[in-house]
């Protein structure tokens, strides 16, 4: 089925429902999106020339536009590509060119990042709903619907191909494990709609809620209580450091509106567990996923909650979603034995976008390699022990230290450097640089030659400068020597 589906049958069903919101202000109904998507979808296949299959790029920021173009590009019957909008222009431009997108649509904020993408404030894309209606295109199950470019291991993104069977499945979980949704409830779209927040819209529009998007664009704890407050039975997704920074507002209170907050994407230490369920109730759902695997591989429940020791794992495999803990030989352990965790279910990817050699690795055996370390109880409970290779979870958003280590060597100065991260107490963690200099080398002067590569958010917050990085007998640094320093140094 194709995903457009999800809101026509909301429109036919609720076409005087509102479906979006901006702030307090409902903006678009059923009926109007029902139409607004046909009308531009038309226009992408006659205007632009684009047939199915096509890829269309998305960099903005959250509002009403970007969810209008989503559901376009789907019911033209072409992939969409979002990106995240804090992206530097060298990143956009990589992801244009790797995934051969025909057109890209940007938010004001961003014309000068991606100097070729046409403004959704412009008066050209108003043109654009001029066409007449349109049915939906015909498009397989397995036929890719969204693009998802991951943080590369390597240094390079790969792009997650993710079909309109999977966000359906993905969708159906929700309603299975999550929420049962009505008419009348809303979400709000604090976080990136490029990501996870963005596929929780589908289930809301599937049952004909509200989409809400902050005035402000992003998250805001005082402007979230103060929607909290406005808007009736409101869920929405969030990075543990969002719900750290809920819980130290000023304004922070138990919102008698509020119905669910699903969190992940990063660890949350069982303290903030705790202190978010003594303010919000027994409100909170846990998810573990990965790009990959969108949202939904495991989950704690609302009732899970209760259990201190749940709060240590993060939960059961979600409905229709296998488990398992893989041993090096890709042979599976019984519980209780630290393995690679594993996944199979109809949300995992199709592969990765034109990269054959990344898809076999990934996907060998018929299972997802997450990269993920863990181990699973009797019941069937599952623990992360690391996480994938070195990665650093800041505010909820993954940094790969190697992406930034090709940056920083390309300074003449420096002959070695090494990226770890520390914890933060908002952020989760934060990125520490390790760095041998062949001669004298400013912050200043690395920071600048971060900010010209890669985007802000995954710059060093601290450099360390050193004679040499500690190394095993094969030469490899040691990044848990390096991650204990800057531990110690952060203390």
């Amino acid at each position: 089925m194709n995903l457009a589906q999800l809101l026509l049958r909301s429109a036919r069903w609720l076409p005087e429902q509102p479906a979006l919101a901006v702030g307090s202000k409902a903006v678009r109904s059923y009926a109007e999106m029902a139409s607004r998507i046909s009308r531009l979808a038309t226009s992408l296949r006659i205007k632009f020339s684009l047939a199915a299959g096509d890829r269309v790029a998305l960099a903005m920021k959250n509002c009403p536009e970007y969810y209008e173009l989503l559901f376009a590009c789907w019911h033209a019957g072409l992939v969409a590509v979002p990106m995240n909008a804090k992206l530097h222009p060298r990143e956009f431009a990589y992801i244009l060119e790797n995934s051969g997108a025909r057109l890209c649509f940007v938010t004001p904020d961003l014309e000068r990042a991606v100097p070729n993408g046409m403004s959704v404030s412009s008066a050209a894309y108003k043109k654009l709903f001029l066409e007449e209606s349109s049915v939906p295109a015909e498009v397989a199950p397995d036929a890719p619907a969204w693009l998802f470019y991951t943080s590369g291991t390597t240094g390079v993104p790969k792009g997650a191909v993710l079909t309109h069977r999977n966000l359906l499945f993905a969708t159906q979980a929700y309603f299975a494990d999550i929420d049962r949704l009505a008419p009348g409830d809303s979400i709000l779209h604090a976080a990136p709609l490029s990501h996870g927040s963005g596929i929780y819209g589908l289930p809301h529009f599937a049952a004909g809620a509200l989409n809400v998007i902050p005035e402000s664009g992003h998250f805001e704890p005082d402007e979230i209580y103060a929607l909290l407050d406005h808007w009736r039975n409101v869920s929405f997704f969030a990075a543990p450091t969002m719900i750290v920074r809920l819980l130290a507002s000023p304004a922070a209170r138990s919102p008698a509106n509020l119905k669910t907050i699903t969190y992940g994407g990063a660890p949350m230490y069982v303290a903030d567990s705790l202190r978010a369920l003594e303010l919000f109730g027994p409100r909170l759902y846990q998810l573990y996923g990965q790009g990959e695997a969108p949202m939904t591989i495991s989950g704690l429940t609302q009732a899970m909650h209760a259990e201190r020791r749940a709060l240590e794992s993060c939960g059961i495999a979600r409905t229709g979603v296998e488990v398992a803990i893989f041993d090096p030989d890709d042979a599976p352990l019984p519980p209780g034995e630290t393995g690679e965790i594993v996944t199979r279910s109809d949300c995992v990817m199709a592969g990765y976008w034109h990269n054959p050699e990344a898809s076999e690795r990934a996907l060998r055996g018929g299972w997802l390699h997450t990269g993920d370390v863990g181990s699973l109880d009797d019941a069937g409970f599952l623990t992360l022990r690391d996480r994938s290779k070195d990665m650093i979870i800041s505010g909820g958003s993954n940094i790969y230290p190697r992406e930034i280590e090709e940056v920083l060597l390309r300074h003449p100065a420096v002959s070695e450097c090494s990226v770890v991260g520390r914890p933060h107490p908002e952020w989760g963690e934060e990125v520490v640089a390790f760095v041998v200099c062949r001669q004298s080398v400013t912050t200043r002067e690395l920071d600048q030659l971060c900010l010209e590569n890669i985007a802000r958010f995954k710059r060093p917050r601290d450099y360390r400068f050193v004679e040499s990085l500690p190394k095993n007998n094969y030469g490899k640094v040691l990044k848990t020597d390096l991650r204990r320093l800057a531990g110690a140094v952060a203390q």
